[in-house]
């Protein structure tokens, strides 16, 4: 019986094993009260011991639980959709450290920094708002679709556009939509899914130009044309044919 045990006590050493901890710090406070105030001693005298409800306590502040404030930068760089070189930022603080901080694109708004960067000269000219080069790097990606009447004559106007954008989820003005030189009339079936470009102006030095087709609607079941998924990705041709003189639209 006991040999049996010893052969079987070698095999559980690493029971009596001790774990390995990594102790790492990390940035939590809890602030506490006690729910029973202990007992006040005289001076000079040894303190009474503590009684197990003085080991009770409320809680008054988790700061776990807190809303983080916002990371105070100096852009170093121009930042599309955040600011422009030089500009003052609040961002949240992952995102600050990870994608600006760390790529040397901003800098900490200490009074020092704001002293250095005061002045910082720009390599390049700013634009209007750090939102116009990112709106216009998307327009250049889209197709427009704009939608015409097939069965009434009709004119392409700036508020065609404006509700082709609106469809899309954007807001454009009508007074910053510049159409082509020559006009666009119809219904004419030679022109649909025919590709035209409009221009969008976000200032008179920023000017966008979005490529645009042209979808007949008809309110006539029998008429409509069958619904072609991912258009955009289609090959198509240009309204306008380049002749040796000038452009003229086809259904001139």
């Amino acid at each position: 019986m006991l040999s049996a045990v010893r052969n079987i006590i070698p095999k559980c050493h690493t029971l009596n094993q001790a774990i390995n901890v990594i102790n790492q710090q990390i940035r939590t406070t809890f602030i506490l009260k006690r729910k029973f105030a202990p007992f006040i001693h005289k001076k000079n005298m040894k303190p009474k011991p503590l009684k197990p409800k003085h080991y009770v306590y409320e809680l008054i502040k988790d700061t776990t639980c807190d809303k983080q404030e916002l990371l105070k930068l100096i852009l170093t760089s121009n930042i599309e959709g955040l600011g422009n070189k030089g500009d003052l930022v609040e961002v949240k603080s992952n995102y600050g450290y990870n994608n600006l901080i760390l790529l040397q694109k901003a800098v900490y708004a200490t009074e020092e920094n704001i002293k250095k960067f005061a002045n910082l000269e720009e390599d390049i000219e700013k634009p209007s708002s750090p939102y116009v080069p990112l709106s216009m790097q998307t327009l250049s990606r889209i197709t427009l679709s704009v939608i015409m009447n097939r069965e009434s004559p009709w004119t392409l106007q700036p508020w065609h556009i404006r509700v082709a954008f609106r469809k899309c989820g954007w807001v454009v003005p009508e007074r910053a939509i510049s159409l082509p030189e020559y006009p666009i009339k119809g219904p004419d079936m030679n022109l649909q899914n025919k590709e035209f470009f409009v221009t969008v102006e976000f200032s008179p030095k920023e000017r966008q130009q979005v490529r645009c087709l042209i979808h007949h609607w008809s309110t006539e079941l029998s008429d409509r044309l069958p619904y072609v998924k991912e258009f955009w990705k289609l090959p198509t041709e240009s309204i306008y044919v380049e002749t040796e003189y000038n452009e003229k639209p086809v259904n001139s």
